[in-house]
């Protein structure tokens, strides 16, 4: 049976009847045959979300309602939490219990969201007697989004339930790799209360629904987030028709850990920083900055770490899942080989498993790279695997040097236990977010991400976002 098209609150084929395979990186085996968008069926979709921003049933909906549906969708998704992280599990190859983490972070965004949409308000502008100005913030419109394939359902809503809560219809295009709870949470909203064309689901390739998509005249605001090469095309597309982007990019996010911190502490968030997801996250810490004076004793701490992961298919919930594609595999390969060549030192993993059992997947080991230098491909070039680079500094101005040598901006980690340490270097890393003696707030729903440089521009998560999906009107009034 074929996964059908979402649009204009109907399951549809695609307008020319085509379709493509989805398989489980953990195993190699066909998991769907999905419906595959055409530019026709692009067209169609945004024609369905215009629909919907003119109707009484979407555009003229009061605030609050829209903020009660999306308090269903957020219970349907708890209510279909083991489904819905199953098929994640099975699409993306991440280990269980990660996948059942997204799933709960999804509900949170329209959660989250449904409390803010009715209190999306303007201002008064005082301008002295005779005069009364205000401003009002109105729905940008329609909002297409390009969601990747390492955190479908998380970062689908993340986009998604913003731009609901702020009166925008929205059209999802889901990666071909793992494309199966984006349709499943437009399912879920269809059954909430969403009315015909507020959320539009339409699975396909990059180079071509992907395109159609950005390059459409007729959409409002476009949100995306994938590697900066397709970034840079993506927005050249969007600015022929100027349209607004939100671009969440790639990274090479440091973890700085000095030798007065707790080491067990930080060998714990560096190693998750790092093999979560088998690397494949866009705010990985994949840059490890470690003071010269503690690097035997963390270093260590870690290769323990990193030896001692099971890795498996991701519905049995090992600790590390499968690379999701053998092109991605062949990739992350090629880097160690690169970083080897360098100088690089491999302390641990570097290779697929030898368990034969593991043999169909794509599967790598949590590799460590120590003795790395700032300028290698691997201290730059983001690998979007389980590779960390290990890099010594000596003291917090070579620390803040390296740290903010880099293309990206993303995330930035830093361990100490001095605060005032700390705050000097959060205040001079060049990065969207900074944590101190963590990494990560769970899914970080509340708090505003994007990048500096080339991990993008705009911010997504927490009340910051709301800008992305309104625009302000303001009106003058004489008396």
């Amino acid at each position: 049976m074929t996964e059908l098209l979402i649009i204009n609150g109907e399951r549809v084929s695609a307008s020319d009847g085509g379709t493509f395979d989805v398989f489980d990186p953990s195993t190699g085996e066909l998991l769907a045959t999905v419906a595959k968008a055409t530019k026709a069926d692009v067209s169609r979709a945004v024609a369905a979300a215009h629909g919907a921003m003119a109707s009484k049933t979407w555009g003229g909906l009061p605030p609050a309602e829209r903020g009660r549906i999306m308090n269903r969708i957020a219970q349907a998704v708890r209510d279909r939490a083991e489904e819905l992280a199953t098929l994640e599990s099975r699409d993306n190859g991440k280990p269980l219990r990660q996948a059942r983490t997204d799933v709960q972070v999804a509900a949170r965004y329209f959660e989250f969201f449904a409390g803010i949409a009715d209190k999306i308000m303007g201002n008064t502008i005082p301008l002295g007697p005779g005069y009364l100005d205000f401003t009002v913030r109105e729905p940008i419109g329609v909002s297409a989004q390009i969601v990747p394939w390492n955190y479908p359902i998380q970062i689908g809503a993340r986009g998604v339930a913003p731009a609901l809560a702020a009166g925008c219809a929205v059209v999802l295009k889901p990666s071909s790799e793992a494309p199966m709870t984006a349709l499943r949470l437009g399912e879920i909203g269809l059954a909430c209360g969403l009315p015909p064309g507020a959320l539009n689901v339409i699975p396909g390739t990059g180079s071509e629904a992907g395109v159609a998509l950005a390059s459409h005249r007729s959409i409002n605001q476009l949100t995306f987030t994938g590697s900066v090469d397709v970034g840079i095309g993506v927005a050249k597309m969007a600015a022929d028709n100027v349209v607004p982007v939100v671009m969440e990019l790639g990274g090479k996010s440091p973890n700085v850990v000095f030798a007065d911190a707790d080491l067990d502490l930080a060998a714990a968030g560096v190693a998750n920083a790092i093999f979560q997801n088998a690397g494949q996250t866009c705010s990985a810490g994949s840059r490890l900055l470690i003071e010269r004076n503690a690097h035997d004793a963390f270093v260590a701490k870690l290769v323990e770490r990193a030896t001692a992961m099971r890795v498996g298919p991701g519905v049995s919930d090992p600790d590390m899942g499968p690379i999701i594609s053998k092109k991605q595999l062949e990739t992350v390969e090629r880097y160690v080989g690169v970083g080897a060549g360098e100088g690089a030192k491999v302390a641990a993993g570097g290779a697929r498993p030898s368990d034969p059992g593991l043999g169909n997947g794509y599967y790598f080991q949590p590799t460590l790279l120590d003795r790395v230098t700032p300028d290698m491909r691997v201290a730059q070039e983001e690998i979007f695997g389980p590779v960390l680079a290990m890099i010594e500094f000596d003291d917090i101005e070579q620390a803040v040097e390296i740290a903010n040598r880099s293309q990206y901006g993303l995330v930035s980690g830093i361990w100490t236990r001095y605060i005032n340490k700390a705050m000097s270097l959060a205040s001079r890393i060049k990065a969207g977010q900074v944590y101190i003696n963590t990494y990560g707030a769970g899914g970080g729903v509340e708090l505003p991400f994007g990048g500096y440089k080339k991990s993008g521009y705009g911010r997504e998560k927490g009340l910051e976002s709301l800008a992305s999906y309104t625009q302000v009107k303001n009106v003058c009034i004489k008396y």
